[in-house]
């Protein structure tokens, strides 16, 4: 019974963190996948040069790489949450780059460690037998897996960090701009919301969120940050994990507090029923942060008649809008229509992408003799780091440092589109703090000291 109630607590956090996908299967990149031949295509993205290519490495350098290969594991929870996207990302990043030659010739095979939720562990050990980096992926319980991949001394090109003892880890490194140890990554729009578009809306805010450990841990995060912002708190509660089946009742309790701005972390599945009960007793919002687990056409599809009642307004946090006319972005698009025709691309997957540039680049730079210290110390090495052009600037020499740009969607009867949020660099704001220094106490994450090992150990 134990074991079932811990699945019920945590199921709201695997729902929230859009990137908690996977699948098991064979290998994508493996010729028993079916993945293309190498040609000449170009291995070229956005504005980087020469990504992917041929050439000749021939050394067996290191666990996970031959002459010919390299052995990549991929974290997903796909086996919980159906949600394919990390799965669909690695197979049109490994597709692409071994049809452009590979990395000096080496082929990208793609391992999916399918952690079904509960099985970070049991992933990751499996992980350290097998594979030289884990790149592009996420689990909504990664903190469990931590002290197993430091122990192996892994490098993980994380696309969507989650708990405490995870995001900011040692060895790990985050490609895309996404949350930083110790600060609230929202808070340029926060300060948006409250200070420039509904300021009257600062005296009434409200949260509410999935009664999970993983999710509530992000509360009291976001009731910091937003007091800070100028915000007032009239509004805090949690709802069942799994969900609720009458939104009614938390409904009539925003309306009665007079909650002007609300904030949801959850199921956006959960949202969209929560803004038709408040649509029915005709109450509208100035504004419902809804998250960027809710960047998708179907968060639109499901609030029906809500989606032109209520304003739902979200934090990108510095990632290129897939609406947009971006290069990098239309080079994605071409790329998922080419590797994995009828995927959604997502948010997590645009993010995923972003590590495996990254990867890629810096495992290239490494030539024939490709190891973990190699590759990550080149990773560490990019001060201005744009993955081709899919986000802003963030310097990853410099991990315990936030970026410093963010950019707001908003949900129309179109689609979701750009807010006016006053964008000062191409599509971003970088002209006030997009995150905030927490001074709480909220976990911090795992070092290499914590299991024995140092940086030094790292071959």
């Amino acid at each position: 019974m134990r074991h079932k109630r811990i699945i019920v607590a945590v199921a709201a956090a695997s729902l929230l963190l859009a990137g908690c996908s996977g699948r098991s299967g064979p290998e994508i990149g493996s010729e028993s996948d079916g993945a293309p031949a190498a040609s000449q295509a170009s291995g070229d993205f956005g504005d980087l040069a020469e990504v992917c290519g041929s050439g000749d490495a021939k050394s067996a350098s290191t666990q996970g790489v031959t002459g010919d290969a390299i052995q990549v594991g991929v974290f997903t929870d796909m086996g919980f949450t159906k949600n394919s996207e990390f799965a669909d990302a690695a197979k049109v990043f490994s597709s692409w780059c071994n049809e452009a030659g590979g990395i000096n010739g080496r082929k990208i095979n793609v391992n999916l460690r399918d952690a079904k939720l509960m099985e970070v562990r049991q992933r990751m050990l499996e992980s350290c037998r097998e594979d030289f980096a884990l790149v592009g992926g996420g689990a909504a319980l990664d903190g469990l897996g931590v002290k197993e991949r430091l122990n192996c001394l892994m490098p993980s090109f994380t696309a969507q960090g989650s708990q405490a003892q995870s995001v900011g880890a040692d060895l790990d490194i985050a490609a895309a701009p996404t949350r930083v140890a110790g600060y609230d990554p929202y808070f340029g729009f926060r300060t948006w919301l409250l200070k420039e578009a509904y300021p009257a809306s600062a005296s009434a805010v409200g949260i509410i969120n999935g009664d999970s450990p993983v999710t509530k841990s992000l509360g009291p995060q976001a009731i910091e940050a937003i007091k800070a912002a100028g915000g007032t708190i009239v509004y805090d509660d949690l709802y069942p994990a799994m969900g609720v089946s009458d939104w009614t009742p938390y409904a009539q309790s925003i309306k009665n507090k007079n909650v002007k701005g609300l904030v949801f972390y959850g199921d956006f599945k959960q949202l969209a029923k929560l803004e038709q009960a408040l649509t029915a007793m005709d109450y509208k919002l100035d504004w419902i942060d809804a998250n960027s687990n809710s960047y998708n056409q179907s968060f639109l599809e499901l609030l029906g008649p809500a989606a032109k009642a209520q304003n739902n307004v979200l934090d990108l946090g510095g990632v290129a809008p897939l609406e947009s006319n971006d290069p990098a972005i239309k080079q994605v698009k071409a790329m998922y229509d080419k590797y994995a025709p009828g995927a959604e691309i997502t948010l997590p997957a645009i993010r995923a992408m972003s590590s495996w540039l990254l990867f890629a680049q810096s495992a290239s730079s490494c030539g024939d003799q490709l190891t973990r210290k190699c590759v990550y110390e080149a990773a560490r090495s990019e001060t201005e780091w744009t993955a081709g052009g899919l986000q802003a600037p963030i310097n990853i020499s410099t991990p315990d440092v936030p970026g410093e740009c963010f950019n707001i969607e908003q949900a129309t009867g179109d689609g979701w589109q750009a807010a006016e949020f006053k964008p000062d660099n191409g599509l971003f704001r970088c002209d006030i703090p997009a995150s905030y220094k927490l001074q709480g106490d909220y976990g911090t994450p795992m070092r290499l000291a914590d299991v024995g090992k140092s940086a030094s150990d790292v071959q």
